[in-house]
């Protein structure tokens, strides 16, 4: 045990996920357990540039685990990105008495907290919490699973409408980066075509299997689309080449957005978040720093800013052969 750690700050930053407050909540509770004091850092990296900081307890998180967003609020800081951002940040730490930091987000967060504790030799760990999951060395992040389940939910709702005028519904959903998102929900609301950055299959080969698919007797089809895939420059000039080379059905867009980052978080979520939160905490009293705490084979795992923001797709191409046999 580190016996320097008596009090650890705990934030969230980029984009927000479901689960968030879970770990927020996690963390708070872990260090009350713990006997360590906590502070909640709002808005982010820029939060700690002003030393927006509040104490907080077991009783600060009531009633929060259930809510998605994050309470702590998150933000963009393009101050952080500079030398003298950081040192004001380091400064607030200090004047703080703060001995160690917790950051909930995804690479860019990751990245940020990595220049930070190299050059202020500054313990922190990180908790995988984004929607993509695309983080390295961790089966899954916080958020994951509820922005699925939002996905397969609404395609589900959208094939009633589909099947009803006999229509072709291409449907966007997030993931500029990465489609683990797209293939899933694709998988799970039974998409006649699904399609993701990490593989270009091309217009040409979607029209093949559109034709296909009305060949063997379906009358609507659902295309998922991530929002990186090159197929086309974007959802509505891929919608357009469609409709110049398919006359059998009427094209329709739905770009579904920001939905999917809402919401009350899964059991999943919920369970994930509450585990890797106390596991952060459990980290930074055993002197370990620079590393994220992720889920692997159900086990936590400790993996290194290094490995976690590498970038790397990770796609399973198994997943990629259910799709191509189930939509026949």
């Amino acid at each position: 045990m580190d016996e320097k750690i008596k009090k650890i700050a705990v934030l969230t930053s980029g984009g927000d996920a479901p689960g968030m407050n879970a770990a927020i909540r996690a963390v708070v509770r872990s260090c009350a357990y713990h006997e360590l004091r906590c502070v909640g850092v709002f808005r982010g990296l820029q939060g700690l540039i002003e030393g927006d900081f509040k104490d907080m307890g077991p009783r600060s998180v009531k009633n929060i685990i259930n809510r998605g967003g994050t309470l702590l609020k998150s933000a963009r800081s393009k101050d952080f990105h500079t030398p003298e951002g950081r040192q004001k940040a380091h400064a607030h730490l200090i004047h703080a008495g703060i001995d160690a930091l917790v950051v909930i987000g995804g690479d860019g967060t990751f990245t940020g907290a990595k220049v930070f504790m190299e050059e202020y030799n500054f313990p922190i760990v990180g908790i995988p919490g984004t929607i993509d999951n695309d983080i390295n060395g961790t089966d899954y992040t916080v958020g994951y699973d509820t922005a699925l389940n939002t996905v397969v939910e609404a395609i589900d709702k959208i094939r009633d409408t589909a099947n009803s005028h006999n229509r072709l519904f291409l449907i966007e959903v997030m993931g500029r980066d990465a489609g683990d998102i797209a293939l899933n929900a694709g998988i799970g609301a039974g998409a006649e075509e699904i399609l993701i950055p990490e593989q270009d299959l091309g217009r040409e080969r979607l029209i093949t299997s559109l034709k296909r698919s009305k060949k063997s007797g379906k009358s609507s089809s659902i295309v998922v689309v991530a929002e990186g895939d090159q197929s086309g420059k974007n959802i509505f000039e891929l919608a357009d080449y469609v409709r110049e080379n398919l006359d059998d059905y009427e094209v329709k867009v739905t770009v579904l957005g920001h939905i999917q980052r809402g919401g009350s978080p899964s059991c999943f979520d919920r369970v994930l978040a509450s585990r890797l939160g106390v596991g952060a905490v459990d980290a930074l009293k055993a002197g370990l720093k620079g590393i994220m705490i992720g889920i692997a084979n159900n086990k936590i795992v400790h993996v290194p800013f290094d490995i976690a923001i590498k970038g790397e797709a990770k796609i399973d191409l198994d997943l990629i052969r259910v799709a191509d046999i189930t939509s026949v």
